[in-house]
């Protein structure tokens, strides 16, 4: 079911960037090449540097299988095909290729779908990824230009109380910090050669992009074993309950002064963030995985030919393919690794944000573990209940032992 969901998400975000490149002129009906002997003909040609879609089946269909000589093998002497039956039989995937090397995508000459990847990785993958991380911003400004820094209203009282152990700090911060370079090199990837180049010449950008790359890859271990770590602390204080209602009702007082709503060790906020980032953090670690081991781990060809059966794509117009060419699992692979970290990223900006600058006594539970009594009744009333509970339970049986 996740990976369904994955698949359908993916295909939308495709076909949103498809349709809006196709509805602007409609496919021309196929073009009369009957003076040009079916090559490409003028309009063809005009029609491509008009931003065009051409039917090019007169290519696809055309690569000398029909002749009784190319039946004898195209890559034969000259005079069995033309070299351009051959060039459009590799282009098309109808070639009869062996290669001396039997890695997965050897035999793979020319992938003609890598243009879609390229238009979309450099076009409205960047624009609207740049507007999900840069809308972020823009309105966790706004929310502290009009909020303000989230004080404690009452009276500090000057003791503390514990409220994240070592291995717990230990786990946030692998996964954290593993997270934030990333991020960064991630980004520096995508963004780089376009500020970069500029500064350090195309010999400094290569310097820094290997060392983005090498950091990002080995990095990706660390951040898994965090994601685990974190996963197996808090999954079961994050199981959402009926508090965690009232806490949403009242939007955790995070608009309003002085409003207090009663939450457990973590607040409903905290716990779509825990599972956000669940659920991101497997998603971006399978995706990762499969870039990590080239053409290993094919995952959206089998997720397509499930959501093909739904007969959802179809209600779109779209049929998703179910045969890749290895180069294509990869291409989806990445476009669906930047897709998830744009959303990541933005989200953990927020909780940055909240657990730093935007509240007061927040980056002490991470910091030191600690916390300051009166920040613990205002944020987490019934956690600190608990603990309490817990320690006069624990001093009224000490003397009997």
């Amino acid at each position: 079911m996740f990976r369904l969901l994955i698949a359908l998400l993916l295909t939308f975000l495709v076909a949103q960037t498809a349709v809006a490149q196709s509805s602007e002129t409609e496919a021309p009906a196929p073009a009369d090449r009957t003076e040009t002997g079916g090559a490409t003909t003028l309009e063809d040609i005009m029609a491509r540097q008009r931003g065009e879609k051409v039917d090019d089946n007169y290519r696809s269909d055309n690569t000398g299988q029909g002749n009784a000589e190319g039946l004898l093998g195209q890559l034969g002497t000259r005079g069995v095909a033309s070299d351009s039956d051959v060039y459009r039989a590799l282009r098309y995937g109808s070639a009869d290729v062996t290669v001396s090397s039997k890695g997965p995508a050897a035999g793979v000459l020319i992938q003609d779908g890598g243009m879609w990847w390229l238009n979309f990785r450099t076009g409205p993958l960047r624009e609207y990824g740049s507007y999900i991380i840069g809308g972020m911003l823009v309105i966790l400004l706004l929310f502290f230009l009009i909020r303000g820094k989230i004080r404690i209203d009452g009276e500090k009282t000057g003791r503390t109380v514990t409220r994240f152990g070592g291995f717990e700090r230990f786990g946030h911060w692998l996964f954290a910090g593993s997270f934030l370079i990333l991020g960064i090199t991630g980004l520096l990837t995508l963004y780089g050669r376009d500020f970069l180049i500029p500064i350090f010449g195309k010999e400094g950008f290569a310097m820094i992009a290997q060392g983005c790359k090498w950091l990002h890859n080995n990095l990706a271990w660390a951040f898994m074993l965090g994601l685990i770590i974190v996963t197996v602390n808090w999954i079961s204080h994050n199981i959402p309950n009926r508090v965690d209602l009232k806490w949403l009702a009242a939007g955790g007082g995070l608009f309003t002064k002085g409003s207090h709503p009663p939450a457990k060790k973590f607040n409903a906020g905290q716990k779509i963030i825990f599972w956000l980032c669940i659920v991101l953090g497997v998603s971006i670690s399978l995706s990762g995985l499969s870039l990590l081991f080239p053409f290993e781990m094919p995952l959206f060809a089998k997720t397509f030919s499930i959501a093909n059966a739904t007969g959802i794509p179809q209600m779109l117009g779209l049929n998703l393919p179910v045969q890749m060419s290895p180069q294509e699992e990869m291409q989806y692979a990445q476009v669906w690794h930047v897709m998830v970290a744009y959303a990541f990223i933005a989200i953990i900006l927020a909780h940055i944000y909240l657990g730093s600058v935007g509240m007061e006594g927040a980056f002490d539970a991470m910091g030191t573990g600690e916390v300051e009594e009166q920040w613990a009744r205002e944020h987490h009333s019934l956690w600190l209940e608990e603990v309490q509970a817990k320690e006069a339970s624990e001093g009224a049986a000490s003397p009997a032992e």
